[in-house]
């Protein structure tokens, strides 16, 4: 653990170029909230920071999204200093590359295009366009460096680790130690929810509430079919698509929450996990991305299953529901766990330090 970038060393601003909707509360996600994060810890520290919205249907810009890009950047004075939001940076090559010889560009990637399903074709390729015109990279997991590097071929000292950290939090309540089920995450095949209302269905005989809290603006078609699975399984009552939740209300789903439930099909971090495990609420996760690492020494092998598997996951909740050993061992593990994660305050000086390392001298 750091104590934090205090004032940071340089005072060249930076200007930040994210999706359109990284305020918006109806449309939370664990980017737009580690982009604000970074944002707001840069400027207390000292770095102005110039943010930058683009509205538009990232990554598969209309051409007046691109064409706003292109003229943001157009804008910008020589040499400097631009960190793009990858879902944005990275799905325009075309904008972004005729500007990256006279910016010093640097590209957050949070998950790397392409990785979720039903991704459209090319994303990758527009990616590594972009990257390899990049100065720097930052990922948000070690999982994500290590991708984005082996993938593209990018020379892993340009690709930066800035995990997302975690606000300290009082110890959940709970409910009665087992049956409060939470799954956090946009409603979307990439967080597995349709994995888990498989699963919730085949130990439906045990007693659990689920509630799964997250947007369904991203793919509302998503949420209507699970609605509609729910009513035919006869699980409507027990299973509460509760929308989207920031701030105290999401606090106040996380208090009466026993297990958190992460059934990701590809995660690159998962910020849910940890916002649980400071609350100390042990997790039920899928083996994927960078899922291991956010759990860290928090990780139940009992608990840690194949991505993409209900019949692992279904095997997984039943040991939950039914072996009280096991229970006390993950929320054991969780309490243990909340004094190590990282914190906003690394984060911000981890994507400091990134913007300034290997800086070539004509752009400071």
């Amino acid at each position: 653990m750091t104590a934090g970038p205090g004032r940071l060393g340089s005072a060249d601003p930076v200007h930040l170029l994210v999706p359109g909707d990284v305020d918006d509360p109806l449309r939370p996600s664990g980017g737009n909230a580690y982009d604000r994060r970074v944002r707001d810890g840069l400027r207390r520290a000292g770095r102005p920071v110039h943010q930058l919205t683009l509205p538009g249907d990232w990554p598969e810009p209309g051409p007046a999204s691109s064409a706003r890009l292109a003229r943001e950047l157009a804008a910008l004075p020589d040499g400097a200093t631009v960190l793009l939001d990858g879902l944005v940076g990275c799905a325009a090559p075309a904008v972004v590359l005729p500007q990256a010889a006279r910016l010093d560009v640097v590209v957050l990637v949070h998950l790397p295009l392409g990785e979720e399903p039903g991704s459209p074709a090319g994303l990758p390729e527009r990616e590594a366009q972009v990257l390899r015109a990049a100065r720097a990279v930052i990922a948000t997991s070690r999982w994500t460096a290590d991708r984005l590097a082996g993938r593209h071929g990018l020379d892993p000292a340009t690709v930066h680790v800035a995990v997302p950290g975690t606000d300290p939090a009082e110890l959940a309540p709970g409910t009665d130690g087992a049956g409060g089920l939470l799954s956090v995450g946009s409603l979307g095949p990439t967080k597995g929810h349709d994995l888990l209302v498989d699963a919730l269905t085949e130990v439906r005989g045990h007693d659990w509430r689920c509630r799964i809290v997250g947007p369904e603006r991203r793919q509302p078609g998503f949420g209507a079919a699970l609605r509609r699975t729910l009513g035919e399984r006869g699980l409507d009552g027990r299973i509460t698509l509760a929308g989207a939740r920031a701030g105290a209300a999401l606090d106040a789903e996380y208090a009466v929450a026993d297990l958190l439930v992460a059934p990701s099909r590809v995660e690159s971090y998962g910020m849910v996990v940890t916002e649980a495990l400071a609350r100390g609420i042990p997790v039920l996760a899928s083996r994927t991305g960078g899922l291991p690492d956010a759990l860290g020494t928090a990780a139940a092998p009992e608990l840690l299953v194949p991505p993409g598997d209900p019949a692992g996951l279904t095997a997984a909740l039943r040991r939950w529901l039914t072996d009280p050993d096991l229970r006390e061992r993950a929320r054991g593990l969780a309490r243990a766990r909340r004094d190590t994660l990282p914190r906003w305050d690394d984060t911000v000086a981890a994507v400091h330090a990134a913007l300034t390392a290997h800086r070539p001298a004509a752009l400071r």
